[in-house]
């Protein structure tokens, strides 16, 4: 082998190498963005206290007072 392959060869491997780093943590990004995002939002009717919820529930209880609310819709 000449050393314009062997170049040439490791100039790939680098570009692969950090190609799989720029979608491992763009998808790892965007996951957790998505999770983050997915929260619906309740207001405590008792307390008057704003809090959130993972996912997409009906009802939730107050972290505060324990009071069961339905969910915010605008």
């Amino acid at each position: 082998m000449d050393l314009l392959t062997v170049v040439v060869i490791y100039c790939f491997a680098v570009g692969g190498f950090f190609m799989g780093l720029w979608l491992f943590y763009g998808r790892r990004e965007y996951s957790l963005f998505e999770q983050a995002r997915r929260k619906t939002t309740f207001l405590c009717a008792r307390c008057n206290k704003l809090y959130a919820a993972a996912g997409s529930p009906e009802t939730c209880v107050c972290p505060r007072c324990g009071h069961e609310n339905a969910r915010l819709k605008f």
